[in-house]
């Protein structure tokens, strides 16, 4: 059966498509949820407008994210943590917390799944940490974990 996505709809299209799915699938799921409309002659200009607003979304989403790479990459983040002895910390830097000093000192809301740790920070020093702001949009920023002063 022929349908026109209304949504994202993982493994199948994206807004705008219009896909053949098992006509099962297309009954019991898609069309029920309003995820999709059952596409007829009429549907294709519906079609053709979801797919250029989606069009525009990702030129402003990625406009947005080349803007906000160029705020971060000239940008040294300073988390304060505190510190044992030996230099190590009390708990660790986490993606968390570098999304957060980002949010707090730029303003830019990052999600922590786009930092790029391998591991917890659980040492005082400068690092270079990747984050991903958009699919083709990827930044390095320095982070500079100093003791915190009590």
């Amino acid at each position: 059966m022929k349908v026109l996505l209304r949504t994202e709809v993982v493994g199948v299209g994206r807004r705008g498509d219009i896909v053949d799915v098992a006509d099962g699938f297309a009954r019991n799921r898609l069309l029920p949820s309003g995820w999709a409309v059952k596409a007829a002659p009429a549907v294709e200009s519906q079609a053709l407008a979801m797919r250029r607003n989606r069009e525009k979304q990702e030129v402003q989403a990625f406009k947005a994210a080349e803007a906000a790479a160029g705020k971060l990459v000239a940008l040294t983040l300073e988390i304060p943590a505190k510190v044992g002895s030996g230099g190590r910390l009390f708990g660790s830097i986490t993606a968390s917390d570098i999304a957060a000093a980002v949010r707090d000192r730029v303003g830019i809301d990052v999600d922590r799944r786009k930092v790029v740790l391998d591991e917890p920070i659980k040492s005082l020093g400068t690092r270079q940490i990747v984050v991903h702001l958009h699919t083709d949009v990827t930044v390095e920023v320095a982070v500079e974990v100093v003791a915190e002063k009590s």
